[in-house]
């Protein structure tokens, strides 16, 4: 091999070769996508820090429907090494958030498996075996230099101070490191990167290669003992036969020093073989901007308070970089499972359009049963204190009545559950005056008094039986449009606001048969004595 370059390579397919060495002559075939394992084995894992955000949800959801598409497994574990910035409050939000969506694993937190534990934090003893044995085969080294030792030679070489590590720790003889274990110093441990290319087939971005000498030797654990995400995380994967490797595009630059460390282990006997990687895109906000934690459009829960339903943002979310057919953006999870394959996902970066999102929620809320629907929003009204209860069977009989009802006029004109009280709160309401909102008191005219004053004289006549949709609006149009001469805008606009205090309502007759004469009659005359 006198003179010839080397390469470390990362095949795809399900070749017993995958993390060999081999020669520049054998190359990988340029943009190619490989092949997927007969049984696919994907993870979730998540740090619990802070709550849940859609991009965690985006790749719980297609490391999910890769493993139920292939009838493959699902492991949830948890890397909660860093006690500084990990929360069981985090940790149940995570799980919380999971149940939720209906996204559920085969093995892991919570379900168990052959693997466990699934907390990084109760596999300490685990970690520290394989340290030990990367550092007596000579893939890892105790690295003794300080940061301000790294960056005063980078300085006193001419590089950048903040170029990073330079590998001085190396070839330090044991002389040398004893001298810096009498001066007290603790090691870190570095893995040793191999003077080579680091080439591999992304299941989304096809060929990557990094050049030998790009990433520096990395810390695997603290001084203090504490092993890092980067050592951790790849012995998890490897215990766990982890298979496919689907994470965000944040995550790229350390998949040569994974693709390293897995051989390593492959050569102690702990990796049976190298997994697969696949990068999924950014998800993008506001100004083209990744989206951060602190947007509000990231924030999970918030999206659920606003109304949002699992199918619906889930549906949404499988859009960010990913479609079923062209032309097409509304299918339900078990079309996406039918149809997901992570290597049709496009590697640009995806964004996240809100209003998109509310569309195809509303899609998704208008194809609930009317039960269903009801159900579900029985929660968002007691919230608003609408009704009496946060469940459908604890609700009294008259508003049980009267929300199914309301359904079928509410279900096709919200998009989020979360507007289900502005749109049925008036039909639950025995009130018999409704203050109109700004925008429904700004819309009335002059003629507002003199049209109240015609519906009042037209519905006072009315007997309680023939007090029906059609009846009502028969009545109306022909005291207002065709005798009053008012445009319909004018002649229902007002009533619309008295009956509801909306500018806009479910169908007008339609409420008014729901509340009946009386408190329609005492509407109308609330909001003519409060022009």
């Amino acid at each position: 091999m006198d003179g010839i370059p080397r390469r470390l390579i990362a095949l795809g397919g399900t070749s017993h070769l995958r993390g060999t060495m081999v020669d520049m002559t054998d190359e990988i075939v340029e943009d190619s996508k490989p092949s997927l394992p007969e049984h696919v084995r994907v993870r979730f894992c998540p740090s619990p820090t802070g709550t849940p955000h859609v991009g965690m949800v985006r790749t719980a959801l297609f490391n999910w429907a890769e493993a139920r598409h292939a009838k493959g497994t699902f492991v949830f574990r948890i890397e909660d090494t860093d006690a500084q910035r990990d929360s069981e409050e985090s940790y149940n939000q995570i799980l919380d958030a999971l149940k939720w969506l209906n996204i559920d694993w085969d093995e892991g937190v919570e379900v168990g498996g052959p693997d466990g534990p699934y907390r990084q934090s109760e596999r300490a003893d685990i970690y520290k075996d394989v340290a030990a044995k990367l550092l007596e085969a000579g893939y890892a080294y105790e690295s003794y230099s300080t940061p301000e030792e790294i960056e005063a030679r980078n300085v006193a070489a001419g590089r950048p101070k903040a170029f990073g590590y330079d590998g001085y720790d190396r070839n330090l003889t044991e002389e040398q490191r004893e001298q810096f274990r009498a001066e007290g110093r603790r090691p870190a441990l570095r893995l040793r990167m191999p003077d080579e290319d680091v080439v591999f087939n992304d299941l989304i971005r096809g060929s990557i290669e990094f050049k030998a000498g790009s990433v520096p030797d990395y810390v695997i654990v603290r001084p203090n003992g504490d092993p890092l995400y980067t050592l951790t995380n790849p012995v998890d994967d490897a215990l766990m036969r982890i298979n496919v490797v689907l994470r965000g595009e944040d995550l790229l630059s350390s998949t040569p020093r994974q693709i390293v460390l897995y051989r390593y282990l492959m050569e102690l006997g702990i990796a049976k073989e190298m997994p697969l990687f696949g990068h999924m895109p950014y998800v993008m906000g506001e100004g083209k901007k990744k989206l951060s934690k602190r947007d509000p459009e990231s924030n999970l829960f918030l999206h659920r308070e606003n109304g949002f339903i699992p199918e619906g943002l889930l549906n949404y979310l499988a859009l960010l970089g990913w479609s079923i057919a062209p032309d097409r953006d509304v299918f339900s999870m078990e079309e996406m499972v039918e149809k997901f394959d992570v290597r049709d996902v496009k590697a640009n970066p995806a964004h996240f359009d809100l209003d998109k999102a509310i569309s195809i929620n509303a899609e998704h809320v208008r194809m609930l049963e009317p039960q269903d629907f009801l159900n579900r929003s029985v929660p968002y009204l007691h919230r608003d204190g609408v009704v009496s209860a946060d469940s459908w069977d604890a609700l009294t009989d008259r508003e049980r009545e009267i929300l199914t009802a309301a359904a079928p006029l509410v279900q096709p004109r919200v998009r989020l559950l979360g507007e289900v009280s502005g749109m049925a709160g008036s039909l639950l309401s025995a009130e018999g005056y409704i203050e109109p909102d700004v925008d429904a008191r700004k819309q009335l005219k002059d003629s507002a008094a003199e049209v109240l004053d015609k519906a009042i004289v037209a519905l006072e006549g009315v007997e309680e039986t023939a007090w029906l949709t059609d009846d009502l609006h028969n009545l109306l149009n022909k005291a207002l449009v065709e005798e009053g001469g008012y445009k319909p805008r004018l002649a229902f606009g007002p009533v619309r606001v008295a009956v509801s205090g909306r500018r806009v309502s479910p169908p007008l007759f339609e409420s008014m048969e729901i509340l009946g004469k009386d408190v329609t009659l005492a509407r109308l005359r609330g909001l003519r004595d409060h022009l």
